[in-house]
């Protein structure tokens, strides 16, 4: 992967592709067709008859021919793909049809944001910006994941910790599932900001780093991942399972509030342990 930031008739050509290639042609009530199917999923002519467009249209788009479709063409467009809501809003994003933040990406936490991190303990609580930059925490997140203070502030990036630092390779459970949604989140925030070039570095950064985030990435899947549940492996405490909540500050959009909480008695009482409670 280059360096350069979104090029997005490039990467609309190829979501469209994906997704036109993953559906089944007999979930669709379209007309026989005597001709075999070379290639999975729905033909493009199908595609076109389904979302109202001509099928020069949809090829020119998939070959990223600098089409800019118009909001009702996207619409037509993620109805016949049956796009789920956080793929339609990443598709809507490629077509640079959503207003954008004119603000430049929070490096910071916003202080009332930090104070609230403090108050929030001993919940482990931290503030993240869209690239996954971890911009403050608390005593209990600290204790649970690591001390983010003994980090340079460019390694302060869940991501990066999770794909590169070598402690937390088997912290969790569950990686790949973990990894796999963390980068159908980043995808979604890429998408969403496109002239991100320290984002769009980072990216290039896991793709030739890491083979794993690299065949991820190259699946295109988009999901917002706001609530879910984690299993870690502590050194000091054993498993821990934790619910994760992740809160949009209307003030301040562009910066993520993740709260975790015990997600059973035996995991509270290993957080209560690494409390000293």
């Amino acid at each position: 992967m280059t360096t350069r930031t979104v090029d997005t008739t490039q990467e609309l050509a190829a979501f469209l592709r994906t997704r036109r290639e993953r559906l089944d042609p007999e979930d669709f009530d379209l007309p026989a067709r005597r001709q075999a199917r070379r290639t999975p999923g729905l033909r493009r002519e199908e595609v076109a008859e389904l979302a109202g467009v001509s099928i020069d249209y949809i090829v020119r788009l998939e070959q990223a021919r600098g089409l800019r479709p118009s909001a009702e063409v996207v619409e037509g467009l993620a109805r016949a793909l049956r796009l789920g809501r956080d793929e339609r809003a990443y598709l809507f994003d490629l077509a640079q049809l959503r207003p954008r933040n004119a603000d430049k990406p929070a490096t910071t936490a916003a202080p009332p944001l930090g104070r609230l991190v403090a108050d929030l303990s001993p919940l482990p609580a931290m503030v993240m910006n869209h690239r996954y930059d971890i911009l403050a925490w608390n005593g209990g997140m600290a204790r649970l994941l690591m001390d983010f203070d003994t980090l340079p502030p460019s390694q302060r990036n869940a991501i990066w910790l999770c794909l590169m630092y070598p402690k937390m390779r088997d912290f969790y459970v569950d990686r790949e599932r973990v990894v796999r949604e963390a980068i159908a989140h980043l995808r979604a925030a890429w998408a969403a900001h496109p002239e991100d070039q320290v984002l769009t570095d980072l990216i290039a950064e896991f793709i030739n780093g890491d083979e794993e985030f690299a065949r991820l990435w190259a699946g295109r899947d988009v999901k917002v991942n706001g609530r879910g549940r984690k299993v870690m492996r502590h050194p000091d405490v054993g498993s821990i399972a934790v619910h994760f909540e992740t809160l949009t500050p209307l003030q301040d959009p562009d910066q993520l509030l993740v709260i975790y909480r015990a997600a059973d008695d035996e995991s509270q009482s290993a957080l209560d342990r690494l409390s000293g409670r």
